[in-house]
């Protein structure tokens, strides 16, 4: 609110209701001011609390056509309408890697939900596909599905839910960038994530060797122009290793980061980082084993332990759109799982997806 003091010609006078008037403007402000950190602080760390529960019933989605082996890496969006979409990795009993669609109005319907590959459905095609990563580029009014290749690649659709509409792959980036080729090591390239602020679109990717990679081009720019790409966080192998996914917290200008580890007795498990705008510094937040952000420790299971590893998932956001915005009142966390007896080659284990929701929010 804007005071504006009536002139006052009486020179005592004046002065007196000056001092006044200092008095009152002083006081208000000193407690705003004094108030404000605090609200800006709860808003930005207290919705994320430092220590995660989570609860989850046994697998939601299991493999439904013939030949397919597992269903993994999901990636998940609601549609305006309610439609929930997620597209998956299925590998098959030949140890090929390709997509698959699946969509339905509710989670209990999701079981029992179609599954459409997309090698056969789609400009998607046949060859090495996995690990996608779905979402609504609202200033295009364009859908994007990101998977791997061999290099990260994208295909577009009007409509997610018609698995026949997605185009031919087109790359991010042609070829792998210095920075990676000089640490990954024995490593894979591989898990590309795309998120964007107002200004700009960033290309996440791990290398299966304790490295974050990203890339950056402008909004205007975008699916083009990916460049600059560096390292945005190191650690060693099993601590910072793949699947990882970055969001932005509703609300505020906190980004969190979840990242897939592997943990002392070998399984799968989610650490997180919080960070103050997407070129901010990556900070722990729930990053151990006794204080992860996901892992078997830290989930209950009502209806009896079906998996001990918590592995390549995605967090339920608010919207579909490149923001990747995030409810902290409202977490749940779309994961694979596997029996835990399960052995054997990797593209042949028997992987699951199941559904977690946090049980500890601070909201």
């Amino acid at each position: 609110m804007r005071l504006t003091p009536r002139r006052i010609r009486r020179g005592p006078l004046r002065a007196a209701y000056a001092l006044l008037l200092g008095l009152v403007l002083t006081i208000p402000l000193a407690t705003a001011q004094s108030s404000a950190t605090p609200a800006d602080d709860r808003s930005a760390a207290a919705e994320l609390p430092s220590s995660y529960q989570w609860s989850s019933g046994g697998p939601v989605i299991s493999p439904r056509n013939g030949g397919d082996v597992s269903v993994k890496d999901p990636t998940v969006v609601r549609e305006d309408d309610g439609t929930w979409h997620v597209f998956m990795t299925t590998a098959d009993t030949a140890g090929d890697w390709s997509l698959t669609h699946t969509s339905f109005s509710d989670w209990s319907q999701a079981a029992d939900a179609r599954q459409t590959p997309l090698e056969t459905s789609s400009g998607i095609g046949t060859g090495y596909r996995a690990a996608p990563h779905a979402f609504y580029f609202a200033p295009k009014d364009e859908w994007y599905l990101v998977y791997q290749t061999g290099l990260p690649s994208y295909s577009t659709s009007k409509d997610p839910g018609d698995p026949s509409s997605w185009s031919a792959p087109k790359n991010f980036q042609d070829s792998m960038p210095d920075i990676v080729r000089q640490n990954i090591g024995n490593g894979h390239w591989l898990d590309y994530w795309v998120i964007c602020d107002d200004t700009m679109c960033y290309l996440y990717s791990a290398d299966d060797n304790g490295h974050l990679y990203r890339a950056e081009t402008t909004v205007g720019e975008f699916p083009n122009g990916f460049r600059n790409t560096k390292i945005d966080l190191q650690d060693s192998k099993n601590n910072l290793f793949e699947g990882e996914a970055v969001y932005k917290v509703q609300g505020t200008n906190t980004y969190l980061l979840i990242m897939e580890a592997i943990g002392s007795d070998g399984r799968r498990w989610y650490r997180s980082f919080t960070s103050e705008g997407l070129n901010g510094q990556w900070r722990a937040l729930a990053d151990t084993e006794s204080n992860p952000f996901a892992r078997s420790n830290n989930v209950t299971f009502p209806g009896g332990a079906w998996t001990r590893d918590i592995s390549h998932g995605e967090l339920v956001r608010t919207g579909p759109d490149q923001t990747m915005t995030i409810d902290p009142c409202d977490l749940q966390l779309l994961y694979q799982g596997l029996d835990p007896n399960a052995n054997g080659d990797y593209s042949q284990l028997p992987y699951r997806l199941g559904l977690a929701t946090q049980t500890n929010n601070s909201c």
